[in-house]
């Protein structure tokens, strides 16, 4: 949803990665609502990009979880918190209003004036990765994903898949129409196409994915996309270039490009903010910027003595939770309370 009137917040969170989901509870204890910008479709950040089914043994009390489960953990700890989600934008524009609020702008157009911005952006946006190929970005959109958002754009239609990990491989498993898991939107026909015959995904996928192309259900092609062809405005085929450098033309409805994702520091870089080899420097009181009321917190920030650990993480949280309520309410004095005793925070939480 994208908003031509500014949302009016005291806090607003870019980046819906661990850090920045503890950031939401830790506002939230101190009854500080918060809005959350992420590039990415869904929260998760580097936790589900990059180890989402993988083994994390750092956190404590918690013998071991994956990176999607410690998220799924986290977003049920701030569900009383009542925070606003904002998936798929970048935040492109940060300026200061003569009020003292930030008027910040997303690349989807919304609009947040905001009290206090608290950057968790971990190593950057996670943005997909894309084919360098002249004339394609004219599809984008239409005939041209990087996301599955709505399968049933491609039922009964030709696609074509490029990618060798989990992501693309699950996607042309799924859309194949002898596919017995009930999935209901199934393709006219499926091929994956990657450069050579070798993938990154799970043994387990790779193992079935073979399968069903040996089966004759999904087509696989070793190759490169090195040009389109259009019809009537429509992406009709894109042309091949196989290792020994022949041509194919392979004739296609819709095109989803599942190469992965990687960060970008992005926007983050031109906000005037005092940085550290591509990191924002902060202090270690309350992890505030070189801008007074703009904080920054988890991988993205730098100080003597940095580890870049979730725990580390929730640490500075903490500290920069307390460090806005300082900055946005000067004349409060705010006590430390536990959620162990504390009957404010029982109410907070839901359990009063």
């Amino acid at each position: 949803m994208t908003h031509n009137t500014p949302l009016e917040t005291d806090a607003l969170i870019v980046g819906a990665g661990p850090a920045g989901l503890f950031q939401v509870f830790q506002l939230g204890l101190l009854e500080i609502q918060a809005h959350v910008v992420d590039a990415l479709p869904h929260a998760g950040g580097q936790c589900v990009e990059l180890y989402a089914d993988k083994p994390i043994y750092d956190i404590p009390s918690v013998p071991v979880c994956t990176g999607r489960e410690l998220i799924h953990k986290l977003l049920q700890q701030i569900a009383p918190m009542g925070a606003q989600f904002h998936y798929g934008q970048v935040v492109n524009e940060i300026s200061r209003r003569a009020d003292g609020r930030f008027l910040v702008k997303t690349s989807k157009a919304t609009e947040f004036l905001a009290k206090t911005i608290f950057i968790a952006g971990g190593v950057g946006a996670f943005q997909p990765k894309t084919l360098k190929v002249d004339g394609l970005d004219a599809f984008e959109g239409s005939q041209l994903d990087h996301q599955v958002l709505d399968a049933s754009l491609y039922a009964n239609q030709r696609v074509v898949i490029v990618g060798d990990n989990d992501t693309a491989l699950d996607w042309a498993m799924r859309l194949c129409a002898s596919n017995p898991d009930g999935f209901p939107h199934k393709a006219a026909s499926v091929t994956v196409v990657h450069r050579r015959d070798v993938f990154t995904a799970a043994p387990d996928t790779v193992t079935r994915f073979r399968a069903l192309v040996a089966a004759g259900q999904l087509a696989f092609v070793a190759g490169q996309v090195t040009g389109v062809e259009a019809s009537a405005g429509r992406l009709a085929a894109v042309q091949l270039t196989h290792p020994d450098a022949s041509l194919q033309s392979l004739a296609l409805d819709q095109l989803l490009v599942l190469q992965g994702l990687s960060p970008k520091l992005g926007p983050i870089a031109n906000w005037g903010l005092a940085m550290e080899r591509r990191q924002l420097v902060v202090n270690t009181e309350a992890y505030a910027t070189s801008e007074p009321g703009i904080f920054a917190v988890g991988d993205i920030n730098t100080y003597p003595g940095k580890k870049k650990l979730i725990l580390c993480a929730f640490h500075e949280c903490v500290l920069a939770a307390f460090g806005a309520t300082a900055y946005l309410y000067p004349e409060r004095k705010v006590l430390l309370e536990y959620t162990t005793t504390s009957s404010r925070l029982h109410k907070v939480l839901g359990h009063a």
